[in-house]
C-alpha cells in the first residue's frame, strides 16, 4: 500500500462512487415465513425502482415470484408498507400501476382479485375459515373527497365476485385503520384505528370484535388506546392471548390480555406489562405491516427495542417474564418475523450493508440469505459513527450520530479542519440510525465530516422527547441541528466557515428553515423539503392532511404561525447558495413547493440550482436520479467551497454563481 499523500479535505479521491453506490443496488423490505418458505420485497433501482417479491426454499434456492410487468407496492396512506402477504403457498399483493389485488403461486401467473377502480388495498391477513383476505382498503372514488378508509374480506372461494365489489366492508368509521389480525381459532378480529388530527404516534386505539356466524363482526371491544396512547403492532399468541405495544408509560412497551368481548357487559380486560423498561419496542407507523417482534411459540418470544439508543435482541419467555439477551453483530435490526425454527429480519452493521439474515434458533448460526449490495470496502475508506449528546436550546441535550473524515489514502494539512455536513432526517417523526450507509461513506471518504442528528421530536427516546417538537416544528429541529453544528465547531473537530446541511422532505424543510432563520451554514441541499406549510396543509394527502395541527397549529386559525416559519416568505433572511432535488410525481411535496423557493433566490440572484427528475414520487427510486442527485450536491459543495474534486463529475447548473 502507498504511502497517504496530503490533500485538502473535500478533494480526497474515494473508491466510493456513485456508481458504486448504485450498481446492484437493491432496497429490503417486508419478510414473511410460510410453509417453511421464506419470502421477502426488494426495490430495484436498476428496474426504475420497482418492487418485487423473492422466496428461498429450504434447499437454499432463490425464486424470484414477481413476474416483470407488476410491481409490489401500495399507495394506502400513501406511504405504502403491508404491500403482500403470503398464505399456503399463494402470495397476495397490490399491484402499484392499478393497486388492484392479486393472487398467484411460484408456478402461475398473477391473477386479479379486485376490480379496476380507484380502491387501494394493504395490509392483509388470510381468514382460511371462511376463505377469504381481510385487510385495509382505501376508497379513492370521490375524487373530490378525502379517501375513505376501512377494513375490508375479500372473497376467495371459486364463486368470488369481489373482483367486482371492491370486497365487504367488516370495519367503518375511523379516519384510518391499521393492523387487521385474526385470532388463531378465526373467532375474533384485532385492528387498529385512529382519527385526524392524529398522527399514529400520537394516539391510536386498539379494537377487538367477534365475528357472527355470516363472517361480519359482531360485539366489539376496546382495548386500549386513546387521543394521547399510541398502540403498535397487535399480534395474537399461539395460544390466543392478544399482545400488542404501548406507550401508556410514556415508552414504547409490550403488553397483553385475554378479551372477553361475548356480552355486551364484559369489563374492560386487565393489561399486563410484560417487561417494563425505558426503552423503545415500538417504531412511528409511517408504514403499515412493521414488526418488531414475534412468536416462537407459546412460551417464548423474540423481540426487539432500542434503549439508550443501543439496539437489543431478546428472548422473551412468556409464562415467567424473563428475558434472555441474544449477541448478534448488527447495529439494527427491523421487520422481524418469526417461527419455530428460526427468526429472519432486517440487519444491518455500522461498516456493512443492510441484509435479510435467518437466527436459527436451536443452534444459534446466524446466515445472511439476501444483501442490499454485494459491494465490498476496504476498512480503510470507512468511518465509523461516533454517538454523541450534544447541549441545545433550553438546557436540554440531542442527539446524533459523528462521522469523521476517513480515507487511507489521503491526510490534510494539520491547520485544515474538515467542512461538515448535518443530515436532518424526515419524518420528522423518524429517526436516524448507526446502520451502514453507503451514502454516508460517499462523503467522507472524500474529507467531508458528518453529523447525522436526531432532534428532538425523533423516535427512540421516549414519548416525551418526541413531543419536543409539538407545536415547535421549525424551531426545535432547526436548534439541534445548528447547536449540533456548533457543538463540533467549539471541540475543533471541523471547519466553522464550511458548514452544510442537508434532508429530504420534512428533514428538507428542516434545512431550507436553518437556512433562512438562521446564519450558521454557508449553503445547503433540499431534497423534495417543503417551503411553504400553508401550501403543504392545503395540498397534501389525506395521512398527513392534519399533521401540522400538531407541528404548528391549526390551520387556517394559526396561519400566522404558517407564514411566519415558511422559508419561502422569508427570503430576505436567505444568503447562502442552495441545490434542490424535487421528483415532478411527488404527491407528499408538490413540485411547486420547490420552484416557488427557486424562483425567489433567483430574483434575489443567490446560487442556486434545481435538478427536477421525470417518473419519481416522494423520494428517488430509479437508480440514474439517486447517482445524479449524489454527485450533483458534491459539485455544488465543490463549487460553493473552492475544492476541487479528485475525480469529475456531471456538472449540474448554478443560476448567479
Amino acid at each position: 500500500m502507498s504511502q497517504p499523500q496530503v490533500a485538502p479535505y473535500g478533494s480526497w479521491r474515494s473508491p466510493i462512487t456513485s456508481d458504486l453506490i448504485v450498481s446492484g443496488m437493491i432496497r429490503l423490505g417486508e419478510i414473511r415465513l410460510d410453509q417453511g418458505l421464506i419470502y421477502w420485497s426488494e426495490m430495484r433501482p436498476a428496474e426504475a425502482g420497482r418492487n418485487l417479491v423473492q422466496c428461498q426454499t429450504p434447499t437454499g434456492q432463490t425464486l424470484e415470484i414477481t413476474p416483470t410487468a407488476f410491481n409490489v407496492r401500495t399507495r394506502v396512506h400513501e406511504y405504502g408498507g403491508g404491500a403482500y402477504t403470503v398464505a399456503e403457498g399463494i402470495v397476495y399483493f397490490s399491484n402499484f400501476a392499478d393497486q388492484r389485488l392479486y393472487a398467484q403461486s411460484i408456478e402461475t401467473k398473477p391473477r386479479p382479485l379486485t376490480p379496476a377502480t380507484p380502491l387501494c388495498f394493504a395490509d392483509a391477513v388470510v381468514d382460511r375459515q371462511r376463505h377469504r383476505l381481510i385487510c385495509v382498503r382505501e376508497d379513492h372514488t370521490q375524487s373530490d373527497q378525502e379517501p375513505v378508509n376501512t377494513i375490508v374480506a375479500i372473497d376467495l372461494s371459486p364463486a368470488a365476485t369481489s373482483v367486482t365489489d371492491g370486497g365487504q366492508i367488516l370495519v367503518s368509521g375511523s379516519d384510518f385503520y391499521a393492523a387487521p389480525r385474526l385470532s388463531p381459532d378465526g373467532s375474533k378480529l384485532a385492528w387498529l384505528c385512529w382519527q385526524h388530527p392524529n398522527m399514529p404516534w400520537d394516539g391510536t386505539e386498539l379494537w377487538v370484535g367477534e365475528f357472527n356466524p355470516d363472517g361480519s363482526l359482531g360485539q366489539t371491544q376496546k382495548i386500549a388506546g386513546g387521543v394521547s396512547e399510541s398502540v403498535f403492532q397487535p399480534e395474537w399468541s399461539p395460544d390466543g392471548n392478544l399482545y400488542f405495544i404501548s406507550d401508556r408509560t410514556g415508552w414504547w412497551n409490550l403488553y397483553r390480555c385475554q378479551p372477553q368481548i361475548s356480552e355486551e357487559t364484559a369489563p374492560a380486560p386487565t393489561l399486563e406489562a410484560l417487561c417494563p423498561k425505558s426503552a423503545e419496542f415500538g417504531l412511528p407507523q409511517w408504514g403499515l405491516g412493521m414488526t418488531t417482534y414475534g412468536f416462537e411459540s407459546a412460551d417464548a418470544l423474540l423481540c426487539t427495542y432500542l434503549e439508550a439508543g443501543k439496539q437489543h435482541f431478546v428472548r422473551l419467555h412468556t409464562r415467567d417474564l424473563t428475558v434472555e439477551e441474544i449477541t448478534l453483530p448488527y447495529a439494527s435490526i427491523y421487520g422481524l418475523q418469526v417461527d419455530a425454527e428460526q427468526a429472519v429480519f432486517i440487519a444491518a452493521s455500522t461498516t456493512a450493508p443492510s441484509a435479510i439474515a435467518r437466527l436459527h434458533l436451536k443452534t444459534g448460526k446466524v446466515e445472511e440469505l439476501r444483501r442490499s449490495s454485494e459491494i465490498q470496502i476496504d476498512p480503510g475508506y470507512l468511518s465509523h459513527p461516533q454517538a454523541i449528546e450534544f447541549p441545545t436550546s433550553n438546557g436540554l441535550t440531542a442527539f446524533a450520530y459523528y462521522y469523521a473524515p476517513k480515507n487511507q489514502d489521503y491526510f490534510a494539512a494539520p491547520s485544515e479542519k474538515p467542512p461538515l455536513l448535518v443530515k436532518s432526517h424526515g419524518g420528522p417523526t423518524a429517526a436516524t440510525s448507526a446502520s451502514f450507509n453507503l451514502s454516508i461513506q460517499y462523503w467522507t471518504s472524500r474529507g467531508i465530516a458528518v453529523l447525522d442528528v436526531n432532534y428532538g421530536g425523533s423516535t427512540g427516546y421516549g414519548r416525551e422527547y418526541r413531543e419536543r417538537l409539538k407545536g415547535n416544528w421549525g424551531i426545535v429541529d432547526v436548534d439541534d441541528c445548528v447547536n449540533g453544528a456548533k457543538f463540533l465547531v467549539e471541540q475543533g473537530w471541523v471547519d466553522g466557515d464550511r458548514l452544510c446541511i442537508d434532508g429530504g422532505s420534512a428533514g428538507g424543510y428542516t434545512t431550507l428553515a436553518a437556512l433562512t432563520f438562521r446564519d450558521t451554514f454557508k449553503a445547503g441541499a433540499s431534497y423534495y423539503g417543503v417551503s411553504d406549510l400553508a401550501a403543504l396543509a392545503k395540498d397534501t394527502h389525506k395521512f398527513e392532511s392534519r399533521y401540522l395541527d400538531s407541528l404548528i397549529g391549526p390551520y387556517p386559525e394559526r396561519q400566522d404561525l404558517y407564514r411566519a416559519r415558511s422559508p419561502i416568505y422569508a427570503v430576505d433572511q436567505l444568503s447562502c447558495p442552495l441545490i434542490f432535488f424535487q421528483g415532478d410525481e411527488d404527491k407528499v411535496v408538490p413540485p411547486n413547493q420547490a420552484e416557488m423557493m427557486v424562483d425567489a433566490l433567483k430574483a434575489k440572484r443567490l446560487p442556486v440550482a434545481y435538478v427536477l427528475f421525470a417518473g419519481e414520487q416522494h423520494g428517488f427510486r430509479k437508480a440514474e436520479n439517486i447517482k445524479r442527485a449524489l454527485d450533483s450536491e458534491l459539485f455544488f459543495y465543490a463549487k460553493v467551497f473552492g475544492f476541487e474534486l479528485a475525480d469529475p463529475v456531471e456538472p449540474v447548473a448554478i443560476d448567479h454563481l
